[in-house]
């Protein structure tokens, strides 16, 4: 699947890979937004793979690297493709 544009390759410490993938989400409200959080949970636990993020009113900051592998894995391309797809039917603002 394609990932939004919005996806960014973020540098980190080597110790964690060298790359993060970063994104901010925009909601149109805290309700949208923490309800796109809950959904996410529930995909992401299903997948074993918990995102690294932060909730402020209606933005999500979401970081996303693999754990137990050095830097990225297909693993964090699929849970951004699947944050994504949530993201459309929650009050995204684009």
């Amino acid at each position: 699947e394609t990932l939004s544009s919005q996806w960014k390759l973020s540098p980190v410490a080597p110790e964690r890979g060298g790359f993060e993938l970063h994104r901010t989400f925009e909601f149109q409200d805290f309700q949208s937004a923490f309800g796109f959080m809950s959904r996410v949970a529930i995909a992401a636990d299903k997948m074993d793979h918990h995102p690294n993020w932060s909730n402020v009113y209606s933005t999500v900051d979401v970081k996303l690297w693999t754990h137990d592998a050095p830097g990225l894995t297909e693993k964090d391309f699929t849970l951004a493709a699947e944050m994504d797809k949530i993201a459309g039917g929650s009050g995204l603002v684009e």
